[in-house]
């Protein structure tokens, strides 16, 4: 006699092994159709995910700090807002403004890479705990200098800096009243309710 085991349908996908996809393999569903520019997602560990609808105080954030480092920065260094850095062929975020060494191409033969990036922003509110828990590891382990979390959940500023392959060594919080610069400008001192809004 033999005896069958009954497995729910939840655990018979935890048990299933996952196809992770290289980013040549991401830009080939896209030339083929599958994927179009309207599609929110970005490649973290060689999965596509689905990114998080943005909210009010979520664009007002990315707008308004887009704007304030283009401004500033003028010459010195390239903004982009919501676009894709290539950290390695299993992982291509797309931060919310990240801060990339001058070029005068703006990237045009290649999205940026690790060494490109002088700053990396994030703004969070109901994606809080997927930033922290995953990208941050995955912009330390690329080696990324600096990123900033922007918190609208507490109103603070999280500051990560000193990057190893275990994580960001330097958290440093900017509650409102307090300024911060980012290391590469540190003549670029901003007030924390400038990078927060109301």
């Amino acid at each position: 006699m033999t005896t069958q085991t009954i497995v729910s349908p939840a655990e018979a996908v935890q048990t299933r092994q996952r196809r992770r996809f290289s980013v040549s393999e991401y830009y080939a569903m896209a030339e083929a159709g599958i994927l179009t520019e309207n599609d929110r997602v970005e490649l973290l560990e060689g999965e596509i995910v689905v990114m998080a609808p943005i909210g009010n105080r979520h664009q007002s954030s990315v707008d308004g700090n887009g704007e304030m480092f283009t401004l500033r920065l003028q010459g010195r260094a390239n903004v982009r807002v919501q676009g894709p850095v290539r950290l390695d062929d299993e992982n291509e975020p797309h931060p919310d403004v990240t801060l990339l060494r001058r070029r005068d191409d703006y990237y045009a033969t290649g999205h940026p890479g690790p060494g490109d990036v002088l700053l990396l922003i994030e703004v969070a509110d109901s994606t809080l705990s997927f930033d922290r828990n995953v990208k941050l590891p995955l912009y330390a382990r690329a080696g990324i200098p600096e990123v900033w979390i922007v918190n609208l959940r507490d109103r603070r500023l999280e500051s990560y800096t000193d990057p190893t392959e275990d994580g960001y060594a330097t958290v440093r919080y900017f509650e409102a009243g307090s300024s911060v610069a980012p290391l590469h400008f540190p003549d670029i001192v901003l007030e924390v309710e400038r990078i927060i809004p109301a």
